[in-house]
């Protein structure tokens, strides 16, 4: 009886929605009522590093977000091994990650 009265959220994933977006930046800030993350997409030859999405949320659901990020994260290391996270030489350090050059 308890299963009939918990209502099941239903989740749409519209096609345009479903193909995903490429991000390899984010920049995160906060006031005390919400997280901001915005996606960024830099490509190397592109002048400028454009905002994919941004996305809004309340602390608690960003803690939540953390909190499941990390749990996705040790459990693709269980499977696939470590993964490495590549820190660039301070005097070839730029914006980009793809090393244009510009400083």
């Amino acid at each position: 009886m308890a299963n009939e009265n918990q209502k099941q959220l239903q989740i749409e994933l519209k096609p345009e929605v479903a193909k995903g977006t490429y991000s390899n930046l984010a920049i995160i800030a906060n006031t005390p009522n919400e997280f901001v993350v915005d996606f960024i997409s830099m490509l190397p030859g592109l002048p400028k590093a454009e905002v994919c999405s941004r996305i809004i949320m309340t602390p608690e659901n960003a803690k939540r977000l953390m909190l499941a990020l990390q749990e996705r994260v040790r459990g693709y290391e269980s499977q696939f091994g470590s993964i490495q996270l590549h820190q660039p030489e301070q005097r070839d350090r730029t914006i980009a990650p793809f090393g244009t050059g510009e400083a």
